[in-house]
C-alpha cells in the first residue's frame, strides 16, 4: 500500500507543507502557500513529490 502524504519543502523560501499525493496522476505544478513561487519537477522527476517531497509519488514508490 502506497504512502500518500509527503511534505513539500519550498526551494526558495524554505516552506513546509503537508500535502496529499494523488494515486491517479503525477502532480506537475505546486504553488508554495507561502511565497507563491510556482514549482516545477527537476529535471529526471516525474512530479514535485518527487523533487521537492520527503516520500516519492505513489508510482515510483
Amino acid at each position: 500500500m502506497p504512502i500518500l502524504q509527503s511534505v513539500l519543502t519550498c526551494p526558495h523560501c524554505g516552506t513546509s507543507k503537508e500535502e496529499t499525493m494523488p494515486t491517479d496522476a503525477c502532480r506537475f505544478f505546486y504553488r508554495c502557500s507561502h511565497c507563491g513561487e510556482n514549482l516545477r519537477p527537476l529535471p529526471g522527476d516525474c512530479c514535485v513529490f518527487c523533487s521537492y517531497g520527503t516520500v516519492p509519488c505513489p508510482p515510483r514508490q
